[in-house]
């Protein structure tokens, strides 16, 4: 079965209805009718809920992480072999952190990362990780 991770640049433009939201959707129906996992790192998790806490304030953000919680993403916790796979990726680009946790994730899994973050143009001439970009699915 297809694998997909999703990052929070995906699962923003999902919830804020933003260009590449509509792939996102597609995969969410794709894993409801079990043709498809999604998966996304709990520290990207953080980053979509400190995001629109800051932007749209508590109150929405309870609202928000209600509607995650019912999609059919598996929310993966950080163990040991991510948290060094993500400081290994990090050592070697120039990426933020949580962003590494995303790629390390999709590493793991040997799945694409879903996202169309600019950042991650800088890991691919470093690592063999498989992007899935969403401007490309417009």
């Amino acid at each position: 079965m297809k694998e997909y991770v999703l990052d929070s640049y995906a699962l923003l433009a999902y919830l804020e209805a933003e260009p590449g939201g509509e792939r996102v959707q597609k995969l969410l129906e794709e894993a409801t009718e079990g043709r498809c996992n999604l998966y996304m790192c709990s520290v990207n998790l953080g980053e979509v809920i400190y995001i629109t806490e800051r932007e749209r304030g508590l109150s929405k953000t309870q609202e928000t992480l209600a509607r995650i919680d019912e999609l059919p993403i598996k929310i993966v916790d950080t163990d040991r072999v991510l948290t060094l796979s993500a400081a290994h990726l990090k050592a070697q680009c120039p990426i933020a952190y949580a962003d590494c946790f995303g790629a390390a994730l999709a590493s793991i899994k040997n799945a694409p990362l879903v996202t169309d973050d600019p950042e991650f143009r800088k890991v691919t001439p470093v690592s063999a990780l498989q992007i899935e970009w969403l401007s490309s699915q417009e």
